[in-house]
């Protein structure tokens, strides 16, 4: 590799330093002159002026810089961004790439030619003079690329590094990747091994309704995500469908995870904590009704809709018929189970049940099938939680302060209105009626407290 480099004497250097309160102020709006650096991305700045106090807090705690810092680095980015097209259309073939450094974001741009300092500079952008243009090491790159079938799996990661001035390959046996740096054909000068213990993958949502595999093919669907202390976390769903220590591999058949807890017969559930490359989350897949947020685990009551999500046939709903059930199966009894009219078939078990966006249970069996119609009971959410000291994954309980304002369609004469969040015991009128919330729910149109006893009672 050539050392990255800097101009020296003989070269006249004119970087123009620009202080942190200054930019800031003009930024934010205060009169500049015409030849105030940055001016060119005044107004791109000005969007983040005053920027949200959570996006302060945050950068703050994860870069290790002030508040006031961080409120710099906003600007001085956007100020960086704003004039890089302009400096690479400037610089032409002799552009080498811009980068920002230091705690508070100060703007760099590299270039071959020596002649463009002063006029680099003059943007208030500090210069620097490299060995290689932008483009050559994107050649570089590019070789690599078509290499790539080739490369090693001990080399998975490699890109161009502006600051350096060079191509980066990772790896964690360098002659390997050296070896195949030379093969590809690649300028070898240009580029740089650095040894790493980096094994890239990819990672995926759990989401409830969705497929997965135990062991070598047997498929079931996720009931909900859970969280646990000192745990990957996983999901909860049928007890049937795998016993504790059986692995299991997603719908994309990647690896997923292991099950932790499988009750069955007696009860019917299971938990599956799951390894790092998968992120529970606090939805369930509906299919063609989409991806639908979960909010909580209130139990639904005898009449309630209710609706279930599995990998066979999708999204179905239907009502819940009684609660505290008892079912026989052919393998034996599970007790405590919720009968429902929603159908289901098999490698639906496991699935979810929801009504409204809260969690009620994981799919355990039944008779009839999406065509005809039928029967099928779920295995109660709150339960397995409680067995397995576990928490459901949710989306936060409802519209939160900083939410996207709801679409609130209020009835005349009535202040019930679809799509808000309503607690137990909260009271609305409707209709030039008075009603009493029975349990939490988000409404949803079809729901006025006339038509749902089981959310809404007389008060």
């Amino acid at each position: 590799m050539l050392p990255r480099k800097t101009v020296t004497a003989g070269i006249a250097i004119a970087v123009t330093m620009i202080s942190v309160p200054a930019l800031a102020f003009a930024a934010k709006g205060a009169t500049a002159q015409d030849d105030t650096p940055y001016s060119i991305a005044q107004a791109d700045a000005k969007a983040v002026a005053g920027p949200p106090q959570g996006l302060v807090d945050a950068m703050s705690r994860d870069l290790g810089i002030s508040g006031q810092q961080a409120e710099a680095r906003l600007v001085n980015e956007a100020a960086a961004a704003n004039l890089e097209p302009a400096l690479r259309a400037q610089l032409g073939a002799s552009y080498a790439g811009s980068w920002v450094t230091g705690p508070t974001s100060t703007p760099v741009t590299a270039t071959t030619d020596s002649s463009q300092v002063a006029a680099i500079a003059r943007t208030g952008v500090q210069a620097r003079v490299v060995a290689r243009s932008l483009g050559s090491l994107d050649q570089v790159k590019a070789t690599l690329d078509a290499a790539s079938t080739k490369a090693p799996k001990t080399a998975p990661v490699w890109y161009v590094d502006v600051v350096n001035n060079t191509v980066v390959v990772l790896s964690s046996s360098p002659a390997k990747a050296a070896a195949w740096v030379k093969a590809s054909g690649a300028d070898t000068s240009a580029v740089q091994v650095v040894r790493s213990a980096e094994k890239p993958t990819l990672f995926y949502d759990v989401r409830g309704g969705d497929a997965y595999y135990i062991g070598s093919g047997t498929r079931c669907s996720v009931g909900f995500s859970v969280t646990k202390a000192g745990s990957q976390g996983g999901f909860v769903s049928a007890g049937h469908c795998g016993n504790a220590g059986s692995s299991t591999s997603g719908s994309n058949r990647v690896a997923m995870g292991t099950f932790r807890g499988s009750s069955f017969p007696g009860n019917d559930y299971s938990w599956v904590e799951v390894n790092g490359q998968w992120t529970p989350t606090g939805v369930v897949y509906g299919y063609s009704a989409g991806v639908l947020p979960v909010r909580g685990s209130t139990v639904a009551q005898v009449g309630s809709a209710v609706c279930r999500a599995g990998s066979t046939t999708g999204y179905h709903c239907g009502s819940v018929q009684q609660l505290n059930t008892s079912v026989t199966y052919q393998e034996g009894t599970v007790s405590g189970v919720t009968r429902t009219n929603v159908c289901a078939e098999p490698g639906d078990s496991g699935g979810s049940f929801i009504s409204g966006d809260q969690a009620q249970g994981v799919t355990s069996g039944g008779s009839g099938n999406c065509s005809s119609g039928g029967t099928t009971y779920f295995q109660p959410v709150n339960e397995i939680l409680s067995t397995y000291g576990l928490t459901l994954a949710t989306q936060g309980g409802g519209p939160g302060p900083t939410s996207t304002p709801t679409v609130t369609t209020t009835v005349p004469g009535g202040t019930w209105a679809a799509d808000t969040t309503y607690a137990a015991g909260a009271t609305v009128t409707y209709g030039g009626q008075t009603y009493r919330c029975l349990q939490g729910h988000t409404a949803q149109p079809g729901w006025e407290p006339p038509n749902v006893p089981a959310l809404w009672q007389r008060a």
